[in-house]
């Protein structure tokens, strides 16, 4: 799987090995050089003229020396100032709601966070990109890596230079509100894809990303009083395993604990921050807690979270002063959890890169806009399709748009603005995470592409069926687009349709035998129409460009590649977390509602173990709605035989998978070719892990060799031939007959054996 260039080249450190106060004392002399007659105030920004021989902001020393200097020359209440968002962030504040602290030490940058899972949320001016769902769809390594660049760019231009984000998650239930923010189901896929979009982020050396949201937050109903729980080979295996992959191939300045806990403990005080994240993984920069997810001064401190989140409650000077003197906290750990920031911000360029003075109004130029389509063009998932696509109108033919979210006109509150990004609650200001004020709508762009053709476009918004019915039965061929909105803060009830979609999909269906549906979901939902209508194209929250991504698909100008990074299930009854203590959890009555009143934490056991997503339903024999990797083309490919070549010997080896690969239609098309391997029966796991994956282009009739290089690399930091075995809390391999599977989803072609010692 090649990974794309980051533009900024950076080294690997494993974490600190001797105390920071150590490095502090060793380093103290340099915050002497700076001469008496250029003392700096703390007005001073750090690229100003008074600031260039502050040790901190000499640029020949490393981040780890200046981050030292800039320490040792601190009070113990400057230091404590790095240990919370607000004060670290806002250098010339002294008073945060009633907290106060001294002035931060001179040349010191300000930083602001901004939430971004998709794009540079909740202000004007920028780019609405789909959904990180959608992206995940591309498995396109560099399209999400340039997605990433883009959205840097932007929001330094917006005054903002940390985003929180790429998400990642173990797909545990489609129910879960964050489905959309995050890339699948599959630990590889959105560990690889994840490390792209942290690659993207920081490239330039002057915006960090923030890894969220570790670990195993996988529902939003109390998501920060409930607990996950989960056996330790599971844990690693299917949660920690993404987030292993994207700090290895990644390299994130910053981390996010979650809201939850993890069997009893929170996450953001589980010793796992240190232990695993820190010390195995190799996390060099920060954690920060989520949004009021610390619940504790010594333990979240000691356990490894470095920065509290928003303003101070559990890291207050005073908390901390008092932990300190009755020796629950260490002035070691306060050292290195401030050098931990102070390093990640000079590593990552906020020290040399000050923001700008005034954020430009518009960062979005026509570039992104066009990154943005070709993330809806090839994030869209062909479904099903029995001919009728590519449409092809005759001149003087109908085709009847239907559906409230195909227009930008407001139907009762509801639009195509709602299918832009993630719902926002009213209290957040409502409709969208992204302002989408450059939205261009499926039903102009459809009304646009059609009359090229000849052909004419009515729009119908569908809240009468009746009227809807009427509409498709006086068109040659029917356009119904059918939505559901997933989200932060809740949960969805089910996998249905909102808005009556269903019965709207029935009436237009049953009134036009020529109905294609086209959705626009976060998440996975139930289609009982599917055998009344002929073509099905999965859109997810395809952004700002999603009409003109959705025309050009419809009509053929772009051949669908997209594949899903999820199972869409038949219904809600096939998925793993099938019983109330799976999902949505119990209490110690055992009734899956909260009493009135009450703080109990909420049991959530993850008794499928490993079998998550796409591995419960080939460990079950339950056959879904549409596979994972799932996903239609306007050609056909044919694979020819597998080799593996060299035939690995060891869990350590690199190995390349090896076939032919041939366009067998009439038009060009890509075909994102997968690779499955099932492990010896003796390893356990009755189902098949992705494994590698290629995007090649074939014009129509062209067949190549293709190669999916799996380096030793890839092998040792994705864990593709191993299993973790909790009895020696190590990685291990099982000797024996491993096979190999390729094809164009989890149902594949073409498959070889090799034998491992």
């Amino acid at each position: 799987m090649p990974r794309p260039t980051a533009h900024r080249p950076r080294s690997r450190s494993r974490r600190i090995t001797t105390t920071a106060a150590t490095t502090l004392a060793l380093l103290a002399p340099l915050v002497t050089s700076a001469p008496a007659t250029a003392a700096p105030t703390a007005a001073d920004a750090p690229t100003s003229a008074a600031c260039r021989d502050v040790p901190w902001m000499d640029r020949t020393r490393t981040p780890e020396q200046r981050a030292a200097a800039l320490l040792a020359a601190s009070s113990q209440h400057q230091k404590y100032r790095w240990l919370v968002e607000q004060p670290a962030n806002s250098p010339q504040q002294t008073d945060f709601q009633g907290v106060r602290y001294p002035a931060q030490l001179p040349c010191t940058p300000t930083v602001v966070y901004t939430d971004g899972p998709e794009g540079v949320r909740n202000v004007t001016g920028v780019t609405a990109f789909p959904a990180a769902i959608a992206a995940a769809s591309t498995w396109d390594e560099q399209l999400v890596y340039d997605k990433h660049v883009a959205q840097a760019d932007e929001a330094f231009g917006k005054g903002k230079n940390v985003i929180l984000a790429p998400g990642l998650s173990g797909g545990r239930t489609p129910l879960a509100g964050r489905t959309p923010e995050y890339l699948g189901e599959d630990p590889v896929l959105s560990g690889v894809l994840g490390a792209a979009g942290v690659r993207g982020i920081e490239a330039e050396g002057r915006v960090l990303a923030d890894l969220k949201h570790y670990v195993a937050n996988e529902q939003e109903l109390d998501r920060e009083e409930s607990s996950s729980n989960v056996d330790e080979r599971t844990l690693r295996q299917v949660y920690d395993l993404p987030f292993e992959i994207a700090v290895r191939r990644g390299d994130p300045e910053s981390v996010m604990c979650s809201f939850n806990q993890v069997n009893g403990v929170y996450a953001c005080e589980d010793e796992r921050l240190n232990t695993v994240l820190k010390d195995e993984f190799g996390m060099r920069g920060y954690v920060v807690s989520d949004f009021g997810s610390v619940h504790s001064t010594a333990a979240s401190l000691m356990n490894g979270l470095d920065q509290e989140l928003n303003r101070p409650v559990w890291f207050t000077p005073y908390l901390l002063d008092e932990a300190l003197t009755r020796g629950q906290i260490t002035q070691a750990r306060i050292d290195e959890a401030a050098t931990r920031v102070v390093t990640a911000y000079i590593r990552g360029g906020l020290f040399d890169n000050p923001l700008p003075a005034r954020p430009r109004a518009d960062v979005s130029p026509r570039a992104h806009t066009e990154i943005a389509r070709r993330t809806a063009e090839q994030g869209s998932v062909l479904l099903a399709n029995d001919g009728i696509l590519p449409l092809r109108p005759e001149r003087g033919q109908k085709i009847a748009v239907v559906g409230a979210t195909a227009s930008t006109r407001d139907t009762d509150g509801l639009s195509a603005a709602d299918a832009c990004g993630m719902p926002l609650p009213e209290r957040f200001g409502g409709n969208s995470t992204m302002a989408c004020e450059n939205l261009v709508a499926a039903d102009t762009a459809l009304r646009d592409r059609a009359r090229q053709e000849g052909a004419s476009v009515t729009f119908t918004d569908g809240t009468d069926l009746e009227a809807a019915a009427a509409a498709a039965a006086d068109a040659d061929v029917t356009v119904v687009f059918g939505y559901q909105r997933a989200g932060e803060f809740a949960d969805v009830p089910d996998l249905r349709l909102n808005g009556n979609g269903d019965a709207l999909i029935d009436a237009v269906a049953g009134a036009n035998p020529n109905t294609v549906v086209v959705l626009q979901t976060g998440t996975a939902v139930e289609m009982p129409w599917l055998p009344d209508v002929r073509a099905v194209l999965e859109t997810w929250y395809a952004g700002e460009q999603q009409g003109p991504a959705i025309a050009s698909l419809l009509f053929g100008d772009v051949n669908p590649s997209g594949k899903l990074p999820m199972t869409f299930p038949k219904s809600l009854a096939d998925t793993p977390t099938n019983t109330p203590e799976q999902y949505p959890g119990v209490f110690a009555d055992g009734s899956t509602e909260r009493p009135e009143g009450s703080t109990e934490i909420r049991q959530v056991d993850y008794s499928e173990g490993l079998q998550v997503g796409h591995r419960w339903y080939e460990a079950q024999g339950i056959e879904p709605l549409f596979p994972f990797g799932h996903g239609l083309s306007y050609t056909s490919f044919a694979y020819g035989p597998l080799e593996v070549v060299p035939a690995p010997t060891g869990a350590q080896d690199g190995v390349t998978l090896r076939f032919s690969l041939r366009n067998t239609g009439e038009v060009d098309g890509t075909e994102v070719a997968q690779a499955y391997l099932s492990l010896p029966d003796a390893a356990g796991e009755p189902f098949r892990r992705l494994v590698g994956w290629q995007r090649v282009a074939l014009d129509a009739g062209e067949e190549r060799t293709v190669e999916i290089a799996l380096s030793a690399a890839d092998v040792a930091d994705l864990h593709l031939l191993e299993h973790f075995d909790v009895r020696t809390g190590t990685w291990v391999t099982t000797p024996g007959t491993h096979r190999v599977d390729v094809g164009g989803s989890l149902r594949t072609s073409t498959s070889a054996e090799f034998e491992l010692r």
